[in-house]
């Protein structure tokens, strides 16, 4: 802590306090009210000036995306602070990727000097303390590691004996208001889980049960655990097909803890991934059931039939690439009998779809041919435009040029004809063997049929060799030819219509917007 600031008048300080759930373990010495103690002892005895003090208490130094260090940055970039002044290195932060690129970057870059008082860094002047900074950043990391680690294994341990260590219970519970770690009924919300249940038995769907509660106003989950929303949408407050179907497979209504659902990336991240079912950890038989087994049961054998019957699914031109102008999402396609009880494929709006008496969005219904056929006319449009038959008959030359060198005809020629002779020889003395007895009629048809289609397959490659003797009138004939089709058969290919649509969007009033990967087609 023997720090000497020689000009203390340059300086605007930023006192950065921060304490975490698991630096409390550590004692009082981390304490909020210590660092500012010691923080303003410092800047006391050395005359600087304070902008702010800056707090995160009960925030992780894995994560820089803390409310009081990102009002401190914001304070930097407008030049109100140029010195930063924490108790240790650890409080600035554990992450040494990112303690490091504010240390040796970012800092710097923006004239801020740092001062960690314990650990006696100090980035205004020459010291061996700064050149150890980095083992000390990596040594803070290791540390925020081994305790993750640890506060993983007391969890996973809770999970396995069946106690409960979520935020917040699923839709129907609540915590147990003296004993912790356990939930019980919430009586307000567990009649609507009943209900849920007794409609799917009556065999109404998920998307009717889901369109039968945003119809009678019943507030979502979320809604009613009064959970923020941090990125509205469309579906927000409005009950989905998706969120009923989960609820109507959840074991904890039955009794059974589920938990272990999804995990997060690492210590590091707050993005969490959802594990497969066999990776849940479930205890059967931890709080009271809302539905019975036997209903829960008959309604797990409803929604398999009910998959069964959806399994049909449609391939189309523009598969993927579709989307809804208004709503953003991708439409989907729907089968539908015309008056001559052909099927006939169309375009209808997803979300409008799920929440059709929610008024979200619009339709959309068109045909999937009549989009399909403005999407083709359009591509032929700028193929015509950007690829001339002066323009790609270069091309299809050289093309051809290069595959005549690269194959030796003669010697590839020869070899096709002797393979193809001996397989003749072969299917003639397999026919011999069925007609002595020697085979049966199931192993002649078997061996019979490999050798025909094998001599059939080289038969089709020596007349393509064949073909490739061209003259060159022929081969001006044949270059005209290739570009002709390619110019045809473009706007029709999938994987190069892919290539070049990013996607395309369907309005409202039926009008169409393509939008093509480069920006100089349009």
């Amino acid at each position: 802590m023997y720090v000497e600031i020689s000009n203390p008048m340059d300086y605007r300080a930023a006192l950065y306090i921060r304490l975490s759930k698991e630096d409390e373990r550590e004692g009082p010495s981390e304490s909020v009210s210590n660092q500012k103690s010691m923080l303003e002892d410092f800047v006391c005895q050395h005359h600087l000036r304070v902008h702010d003090t800056y707090i995160d208490d009960g925030w992780s130094g894995t994560s820089f995306d803390r409310p009081a260090f990102q009002r401190m940055i914001a304070d930097i970039e407008a030049k109100k602070v140029n010195l930063i002044i924490t108790k240790d290195l650890s409080r600035l932060g554990r992450d040494y990727i990112l303690t490091g690129h504010y240390m040796e970057r970012y800092f710097p870059e923006h004239q801020v000097r740092y001062i960690s008082l314990l650990d006696g860094i100090d980035t205004g002047v020459e010291s061996s303390a700064n050149d150890i900074t980095p083992f000390r950043a990596i040594m803070n990391d290791m540390y925020a590691k081994d305790i993750s680690k640890k506060i993983s294994s007391v969890k996973h341990d809770k999970q396995r004996k069946g106690l409960f260590i979520g935020g917040k219970p699923v839709y129907g519970y609540k915590m147990h208001p003296t004993e912790k770690n356990k939930i019980v009924i919430d009586e307000d919300a567990a009649p609507m889980v009943r209900r849920i249940f007794t409609m799917a038995l009556e065999g109404l769907s998920c998307r009717q049960i889901a369109v039968q509660l945003n119809a009678e106003g019943i507030p979502t989950p979320a809604a009613y655990a009064g959970l923020p929303v941090p990125s509205p949408g469309p579906y927000t407050g409005l009950w989905s097909s998706e969120r009923i179907s989960d609820m109507l497979q959840n074991e904890t209504y039955i009794g059974n803890m589920v938990q272990g659902r999804s995990r997060k990336v690492n210590y590091k991240s707050k993005k969490c991934i959802r594990q497969a079912r066999q990776d849940w950890i479930v205890v059967e038989g931890t709080h009271e059931p809302i539905v019975s087994r036997e209903n829960f049961d008959e309604v797990q054998r409803l929604l398999a039939a009910r998959r069964r019957t959806r399994s049909r699914t449609y391939d189309f031109l523009l598969k993927g690439l579709i989307f809804c102008h208004e709503c953003g999402h991708p439409l989907a396609v729907i089968n539908r009998k015309n008056a001559k009880g052909e099927d006939r494929l169309f375009f209808v709006c997803r979300t409008y779809q799920r929440f059709t008496k929610a008024g979200v969005c619009t339709s959309h219904t068109i045909k999937e041919e009549t989009v399909t056929q403005a999407v083709i006319r359009k591509v032929q449009d700028v193929c015509h435009n950007y690829l001339s038959t002066d323009h790609l008959m270069p091309l299809a030359r050289q093309e051809i040029a290069k595959t005549l060198a690269e194959i030796d005809n003669e010697g590839e020629i020869a070899a096709l004809k002797a393979k193809i002779d001996s397989l003749t020889a072969q299917l003639d003395k397999v026919y011999l063997d069925r007609l002595e007895g020697i085979l049966d009629e199931t192993d002649f048809q078997r061996i019979y049929a490999r050798l025909k289609e094998e001599r059939a397959m080289l038969e089709r490659r020596l007349a393509q060799m064949d073909r490739l003797e061209y003259s060159p009138a022929e081969q001006v004939q044949l270059v005209e030819k290739l570009v002709k089709e390619f110019l045809t058969t473009v706007p029709t290919n999938r994987e190069l219509l892919v290539s070049l649509i990013d996607r395309v969007e369907l309005t409202a009033d039926k009008q169409l917007i393509i939008r093509f990967r480069f920006k100089q087609i349009s």
